[in-house]
């Protein structure tokens, strides 16, 4: 088993489904990237380069979907978060019922056209 199916499949629920899920619709709409585990987290990669990552956090009761250059993204600045972070920004789902499709597609296209 890979790495990273092992660190998925030991995550408790629903961080386990929001992280799948993330999974499905992120390969699904972007062919260029390739997921890895890197950083102890799902990690996925726009050539050869860090774009997006998954970390669950149980403490705080929610999954990070962290981006890499999140930034340099100019659209959606009220719904990502910094959180005194200087280069990554994220979005942060507590639940599947949470993931706004639409948002995630769009802060994921835009971000997209860094690569």
């Amino acid at each position: 088993m890979k790495p990273v199916d092992a660190f998925i499949l030991n995550q408790p629920e629903p961080y386990k489904a929001i992280v799948l899920h993330l999974i499905a619709v992120i390969s699904g709409s972007f062919n260029a990237l390739t997921l890895e585990f890197k950083y102890g987290v799902p990690y996925f990669y726009c050539n050869q380069k860090p774009f997006c990552y998954l970390a669950p956090n149980i403490k705080k009761n929610y999954v990070d979907l962290g981006i890499a250059k999140g930034f340099q993204l100019k659209y959606n600045q009220d719904i990502l978060i910094s959180e005194n972070r200087n280069t990554v920004k994220s979005l942060r789902y507590s639940s599947l019922e949470a993931i706004d499709h639409n948002q995630l597609l769009s802060v994921l296209t835009e971000a997209m056209s860094l690569y």
